[in-house]
């Protein structure tokens, strides 16, 4: 009997996994307002500055500062400029009352702020001497005309979408969709709503995997096709990757990749196309699968919540961004001081659950299990910990922000 395959280091199965995630062809114009998590598949140029002229950044008076050399110094107040007002070049020996975002007018080289100056009548006495470009937003200086402001592969936030807004874009060019088709195996899994938590069966549980993974797959910016629980026959599992890969570019499916005898993933996607990655050096998550059935790729998740949760996380979440030609696929680790002790080395790399403290380090959630899926909401982030390595209290460690995890 031949000896099975070792396992595959994260970082071998890693780049494996990227190398066959070639780029979706294509891409769709949409609603920048609705762009939210698309990837950007053109350069986004400028064709005007921002802001398009020099504007005040305070409520205040536009002055020449030249003419105030002192404190105290009295002026009248020559025009009133409100935001979306286009002022007139102001008159020597005035100031312009102005508004904040409001045009400078020409002549102009500073702004008073109103707390500075005291009313006299229809003149204004300036209680503080200013200096020259103060409280001005010059013309230009966010964005200037012609310049690549986001770049194709952008991965599109709240913030871009603004951006690209605020040069004029109401619709951007975003590479398509990831089509993914999700469903989960097992006997043991029942729907919550169908069977009140008094009437489960002894070793049913609910399905949380399935909610966890279609929330992950949207956030990723994936068309999600829910094909619910396939039961534990090799035939319905056959039938239901058959029918998934017709129309998507993905499969995904959570339980069934281990080696037990109703483990039916593994056999029917060999029979239906090639699992060309199994099993990697990683805790937890080891029975993560790669393969191909049809034209669509197939990944197969653990069937354990954490195990699920953590593999999608690092290595199914990079997969789809790839697939949109993202340029940004991973998050930037952080070296943080760990404030626990780690004294069970693992054979493999292993991620742990934790959260920042007050103490600007890190502390442990004291159940490591794959099965306690509490820990991925109490924590914060994932400790990146090497093969065989322990951690003494006071190490500095890789840590893995969820915040960047989940975006």
């Amino acid at each position: 009997m031949s000896s099975r395959p070792p396992l595959r280091p994260l970082d071998d199965a890693m780049a494996d996994l990227l190398a066959r995630a070639r780029p979706l062809a294509g891409a769709e114009e949409v609603a920048t307002y609705e762009a939210d998590a698309r990837v950007l598949a053109e350069d986004l140029v400028s064709p005007l500055q921002v802001p398009p002229q020099d504007n005040s950044s305070m409520d205040g008076y536009a002055v020449r500062s030249a003419e105030i050399a002192d404190e105290g110094v009295v002026l009248p107040v020559s025009q009133r400029i409100a935001a979306g007002q286009a002022g007139t070049p102001l008159q020597p020996g005035t100031v312009a009352r102005i508004f904040t975002g409001a045009p400078v007018p020409q002549g102009a080289d500073a702004i008073v702020m109103q707390e500075d100056v005291e009313a006299a009548g229809d003149d204004v006495r300036i209680l503080r001497v200013p200096d020259a470009g103060q409280w001005i937003r010059r013309s230009g200086e966010d964005v200037q005309r012609g310049a690549v402001i986001l770049q194709r592969g952008h991965r599109l936030g709240p913030a871009s979408c603004g951006l690209a807004a605020g040069i004029g874009r109401d619709r951007v060019r975003v590479a398509p969709r990831p089509k993914v088709a999700l469903f989960s195996t097992g006997d043991e899994l029942v729907m919550p709503g169908t069977v009140p938590p008094e009437q489960m069966q002894p070793g049913a549980i609910y399905n949380s995997n399935r909610f966890f993974l279609r929330q992950l797959l949207v956030r990723c910016g994936c068309e999600v096709s829910d094909l619910g629980i396939v039961p534990d026959q090799r035939e319905a599992t056959v039938a239901a990757l058959r029918s998934a890969a017709s129309a998507h570019d993905l499969i995904l499916t959570s339980g069934g990749v281990s080696v037990g005898e109703e483990d039916h993933i593994k056999p029917a996607v060999q029979q239906l196309g090639s699992l060309d990655l199994w099993q990697i050096a990683m805790k937890p998550g080891k029975p993560f699968a790669y393969g191909t059935v049809g034209d669509a790729h197939f990944i197969g998740l653990p069937g354990n919540p954490v195990s699920s949760f953590v593999t999608f996380l690092l290595l199914v979440r990079p997969f789809l961004l790839q697939l949109q030609g993202a340029s940004q696929l991973q998050p930037v680790a952080i070296r943080l001081p760990a404030h626990f002790d780690w004294k069970r080395p693992d054979k493999r790399r292993e991620f742990l659950r934790v959260r920042r403290d007050a103490g600007g380090g890190l502390e442990l959630f004291q159940n490591q299990s794959s099965g306690v899926l509490t820990s991925t909401v109490w924590a914060d982030g994932l400790v990146d910990v090497p093969a065989g390595q322990t951690i003494a209290r006071g190490d500095l460690v890789r840590f893995l922000p969820l915040a960047e995890l989940l975006a």
